[in-house]
């Protein structure tokens, strides 16, 4: 597919300039290439209605600067690592819970606010005011919350299917 008329020109007279400006903005050669190719080819497509306004460099320029914020947010929710685990590790608190098969079955009965806060308060060690912030609920949703979760946790545990695991009845 030929280029459109003065895409090629243009290319060869700004690329230098573009990728200076695209340094400027990543900080370094690898990234400044890929800025500027990547909006080398949106203005590709974009050419004749761009060429009309006789100012590519500006378009390109707009692009160019769009895509490195764009790349820069995705990069910002990575979190790199300079040491890999070499072998996973368990959690015994994980493992403890994933064998306790009763309780879980008995908590997926539990309305989803009361399991939360139970979860929060038992499993996971929380005071009332820090599951409260959590869940933006007051301490005093928290705790009622709780009494009613227990409550019916104590009325499924008299249930003895919910007690039951592969290894035997919980008592």
């Amino acid at each position: 597919m030929p280029e459109p008329d003065g895409f090629e020109d243009f290319v060869s007279r700004r690329a230098d300039a573009l990728t200076r400006y695209g340094f400027v903005l990543a900080g370094n050669p690898h990234d400044a290439a890929d800025l500027v190719q990547e909006a080398l080819i949106r203005l590709r497509g974009a050419w004749h209605r761009v060429e009309r306004r006789d100012d590519p460099e500006a378009y390109v320029r707009t692009t160019m600067a769009r895509l490195h914020i764009s790349w820069w947010r995705k990069r910002r929710r990575e979190r790199l690592t300079d040491a890999v685990p070499e072998r996973w590790t368990t959690d015994p608190g994980i493992a403890r819970a994933e064998e306790d098969i009763g309780v879980w079955k008995a908590l997926a009965l539990v309305p989803p606010r009361q399991r939360a806060v139970l979860v929060l308060r038992y499993f996971e060690g929380l005071d009332d005011d820090t599951i409260a912030a959590r869940l933006r609920i007051s301490r005093g949703t928290v705790r009622s919350q709780a009494h009613r979760g227990l409550a019916a946790l104590r009325e499924h545990f008299t249930q003895p299917e919910v007690l039951t695991t592969e290894r035997g009845r919980h008592v």
